[in-house]
């Protein structure tokens, strides 16, 4: 979950929500790479959550923030008297609503930097959980835990966002405490390219959920799906999930995107460090200073940036575009994801090639894929088609892209970032993903008890 906007002058024209979109429009050369995951935090003691506060000598959330901020050279995010994240170079460490720990990197060039700052960060994390007693591992949702189990951070918008959740679907509430994801953030040079890569970034998600799908588990047992985190977003919020047929349709640019969120009922309005009760509220009334929560007030610009971040369907435009179709994972495949859409859309011919691939499909196609991706993952299959075999494509697509960019690392002895998609092509030739992995072993070697996962699989 994103740290509240601030600053930015009051909305006095609506034309100026589509041009805070297009003010991240960007020349190819200024394109960057932004990756974000999380992960679940855990005493080693007992395996249980971490909890927000803990005795002194207790592994904590709070205690592992002031840890990578007294080790490392971070400075803290402050809310009321709780550091609540941190920042340091462009990026920031923040906390999902139940503790999930989130990095959210800095804009890098190419996928090699961005590796290096995956293994660094989480080489950071594990040196203050160590000392502590705490472990951090990578799933897309938690295998054990129970909902009541989980604590809950102290953020404002988390406590507004939680009671919303229980009112207008099943399972937002197992979303905001139970689940991790790894996205990344790319950027686009104009309004049609933001379009053309929104289009693809929409109808690929399932492919990049059924390559990462690593949420098998519920409640300490399989829950019948390869991507649990994929079926909880299918039973979330239909006023802000989903696949968007709108944005294949005619016309689509940014002011129709603004009409989208506009639609989009409003969480919270963040003031003076607090978080205003806005809950299903209208930003349209807000533009027109009748908002009930704050009555004669018009909202500024980090109102609008604010109120972008509460939006979730399967890829996102802010001043960039996010892709959060992917389960939390191991860290090869933290940083094959940003090697996979970077392939996928930062090469003009991949980008065309992948449009091609998809642009004849119906809503109910994207739909279908979304669908049976997060049952089935690579055994999906829709129209005749499998996921395995559209996946190969898609690989293939973001391969050639990659060797187009010929970004070399490790001082020019690498020529290019494609051996980040390593790992999806080894899950191409098994036909396994992490999913298919942890249930082999636990119908396997673990017969039936999940407690290794957390010695076998943490970062």
């Amino acid at each position: 979950m994103s740290i509240p906007q601030q600053g930015g002058g009051p909305i006095e024209r609506r034309e100026q929500l589509a041009e805070y979109l297009a003010a991240g429009e960007k020349p190819r050369e200024a394109w960057r790479i932004g990756t974000e995951h999380e992960k679940f935090g855990y005493r080693q003691s007992d395996l249980q959550p971490l909890p927000y506060d803990a005795d002194a000598g207790q592994p904590s959330v709070r205690a592992m923030l002031e840890g990578l901020r007294d080790g490392f050279g971070w400075t803290p995010v402050l809310e009321g008297e709780y550091i609540i994240g941190l920042e340091r170079d462009g990026a920031n460490i923040s906390l999902e609503p139940g503790g999930q720990l989130e990095l959210s990197g800095a804009p890098l060039e190419n996928i090699h930097q961005t590796c290096d700052e995956v293994n660094s960060h989480l080489a950071e994390v594990k040196t203050v959980a160590d000392r502590l007693g705490a472990g951090f591992i990578g799933l897309g949702a938690a295998p054990v835990w129970s909902q009541d189990q989980m604590p809950m951070m102290p953020k404002g918008r988390y406590r507004l966002m939680t009671d919303y959740m229980g009112r207008v679907g099943t399972l937002g509430r197992q979303m905001m405490y139970r689940t991790c994801t790894v996205q990344v953030n790319l950027d686009f040079a104009s309004e049609a390219d933001m379009v053309r890569k929104l289009r693809v970034a929409l109808a690929l998600q399932p492919v990049a959920n059924a390559l990462f799908a690593n949420s098998p588990f519920l409640d300490g047992k399989p829950n019948g799906w390869k991507s649990w985190r994929a079926h909880i977003w299918q039973n979330l919020d239909d006023a802000r999930t989903g696949m968007l047929p709108f944005a294949f349709e005619d016309g689509m640019g940014y002011e129709r995107w603004v009409d989208y969120v506009l639609d989009v009922p409003m969480y919270f309005v963040y003031r003076d460090g607090k978080y205003i009760d806005a809950l299903g509220q209208s930003f349209r009334d807000f533009l027109n200073g009748r908002l009930p929560a704050l009555p004669g007030e018009v909202p500024t610009l980090s109102d609008w940036a604010d109120h972008l971040t509460t939006v979730f369907p399967e890829a996102r435009v802010k001043k960039f575009i996010e892709m959060r179709g992917a389960d939390g994972g191991p860290w090869r495949r933290l940083c094959a994801l940003p090697a996979l859409w970077v392939g996928l859309i930062y090469d003009q011919s991949s980008l065309d090639a992948a449009w091609d691939l998809v642009k004849g499909w119906s809503a109910e196609t994207r739909e279908a894929w979304r669908r049976e991706a997060g049952l089935h993952a690579l055994d999906a299959r829709v129209d005749g088609t499998v996921m395995r075999d559209l996946a190969r494509q898609v690989l293939e697509i973001a391969e050639a892209g990659l060797k187009s960019r010929a970004r070399s690392g490790a001082g020019g002895l690498v020529p290019d970032e494609t051996h980040f998609l390593n790992a999806l092509k080894e899950s191409i030739e098994t036909g396994k993903v992490p999913a298919d992995e942890l249930l082999d072993r636990y119908h396997g070697e673990w017969a039936g008890d999940l407690t290794p996962i957390y010695r076998q699989y943490s970062y």
